[in-house]
């Protein structure tokens, strides 16, 4: 299901994990291939109105990219590449300048600056944990988990893990100026 070649990232070899495209994507999750799961209404519904936030507060102060489903080739240090599929993700032109020729757009090679997972029923605690370990050891900002069920956002980064609920708002640093009314949002799930 997967082959493994060697390519120059950083001045050192190391290995990388291939995977073909697949609908849905399929990400490198505690050493096997794990295709994600086909969202629900609630899941894509989720995906639309965080994407569609990041989007324009990216747009209008140029912070970087916005994607959904957009394959990132993580490698957290001394460790293999590995593909990592967030459901919606932002990537500072800090991070990758705005001029970056389109091809090393397309698949980068790095992490996203925060990552947005949305969970569905199927997902397994300990793959979503392994996920947020390898973003934040690659160099992810903050990891935000969405749990449509509870109706929470755990926002993970180095300091740890905050939990947002309803009457709370999601701001962070590494989203500067973004904000996003946590109650507001489950509230548009209808």
């Amino acid at each position: 299901m997967h082959a493994a070649r060697v390519i120059d990232w950083r001045g050192m070899s190391i290995h990388e994990i291939v995977l073909p495209e697949t609908k849905p994507e399929t990400e490198w999750v505690r050493g096997r291939a794990l295709q994600k799961v086909s969202p629900t209404y609630t899941h894509a519904r989720l995906q639309l109105l965080i994407g569609a936030a990041l989007s324009e507060w990216s747009d209008s102060g140029n912070h970087g990219r916005v994607g959904s489903e957009w394959r990132f080739r993580v490698a957290p240090p001394g460790k293999i590449v590995r593909p990592l599929v967030p459901d919606v993700s932002f990537l500072s032109y800090a991070a990758l300048a705005a001029d970056t020729p389109f091809d090393d757009v397309q698949l980068p090679l790095g992490a996203p600056t925060v990552a947005v997972e949305i969970l569905s029923p199927d997902d397994r605690r300990r793959n979503v944990e392994h996920k947020i370990a390898v973003y934040l050891s690659a160099g992810t900002e903050t990891v935000v988990v969405v749990d449509p069920r509870q109706r929470t956002i755990a926002v993970h980064d180095r300091a740890g893990v905050r939990m947002l609920r309803a009457g709370d708002t999601f701001e962070h640093t590494s989203l500067p100026g973004f904000s996003l009314d946590v109650g507001a949002l489950f509230a548009r799930l209808t």
